[in-house]
């Protein structure tokens, strides 16, 4: 019913998805881009950390669908009152939304809000530092778009791994899909106990994680969820973690450079990189509106409509 997490996909449903994003993105170049199988329906944003991509995509992908999509701003709200997450949510769920779109800053709010749920369907937007499902099934729709096979891929995911919930998904999924995948950042910015497993490698040497790799994305670093200084300075980080032509010879010829978002130019990527020819970061946020349209069709009940 919800979508939490990406443990709760089968490959299969994930194949699914991905499936139907690619229908909706054939539609983006049509004079009439918007449709009516979801007209009548209400999908709320509740977005209780900032946001650009993933907000702005949802509220386009329902809007596409004829869908009518609310947007919640913890700062014009009851929230900077004192008000309680608990009390928010059931306050909002009273108006009886088809979606509720969460985004927040501690791991498992999503799953908790679930739980009060009794009509309406969750998915998770990001929480806190744990995952970001849609995010990771947007990058593996674009990685398809480049690559003919996850098979054997190998992916390299550079950046503050401690502080990603992005990191998180991808490696979920990307494991799932077949791909290799390694993981590379300063020892201060990997997660305790987060060293080589069954799905993944780890290395806190730039030049390893991008040697022969397919797939580079780059992670910004997340001051905000920082309670301490990690490292020196921007510019010691940028000489040994950031991304620019020279480094990115160590990759594949074919190597695609993938970031997320927002990006801090001149600290994880070089800004030549992140506009150069190997980058698909707009491609990126271009699928995450078809992808995410594919998400609220599926989850509001019409895979039987797919095929035709």
């Amino acid at each position: 019913k919800h979508l939490l997490s990406i443990e709760d996909l089968s490959r299969q449903e994930v194949e699914q998805i991905l499936k139907v994003a690619r229908q909706f993105r054939e539609t983006f170049d049509s004079p009439t881009k918007e449709r009516t199988a979801l007209r009548g329906r209400t999908v709320m944003n509740a977005f209780f950390e900032p946001s650009t991509r993933t907000r702005s995509s949802f509220e386009i992908a329902a809007k596409r669908l004829g869908a009518d999509a609310i947007n919640f701003s913890t700062s014009s709200s009851s929230v900077v009152k004192g008000e309680s997450l608990k009390d928010t949510a059931l306050t909002l769920l009273a108006m009886n939304p088809d979606v509720l779109v969460v985004r927040h800053s501690d791991a498992g709010a999503p799953f908790y809000l679930a739980r009060y749920c009794a009509d309406a369907i969750v998915i998770n937007a990001g929480d806190g530092a744990h995952e970001h499902p849609t995010q990771a099934l947007l990058d593996a729709m674009t990685i398809s778009d480049h690559k003919s096979s996850f098979e054997g891929l190998v992916v390299a995911i550079v950046g503050d791994i401690a502080h990603s919930r992005v990191a998180r998904s991808n490696i979920l999924l990307l494991n799932k899909l077949g791909a290799n995948i390694r993981v590379c950042s300063p020892p201060t910015l990997m997660p305790p106990g987060f060293g080589n497993s069954r799905i993944f490698s780890s290395t806190y040497h730039l030049p390893e994680a991008l040697e022969g790799a397919d797939v580079v994305m780059m992670l910004r670093t997340q001051w905000e969820r920082q309670h301490e200084s990690l490292f020196p300075s921007t510019k010691e980080y940028y000489s040994l973690y950031g991304l620019n032509a020279s480094r990115m010879q160590s990759a594949k010829e074919d190597a695609i450079v993938m970031h997320p978002g927002p990006i801090n130019r001149g600290v994880e990527i070089d800004p030549a990189m992140a506009d150069g020819s190997c980058s698909v970061i707009l491609d990126q946020v271009r699928n995450g509106v078809a992808l995410r349209m594919a998400l609220l069709y599926l989850l509001l009940g019409y895979p039987e409509e797919v095929e035709s």
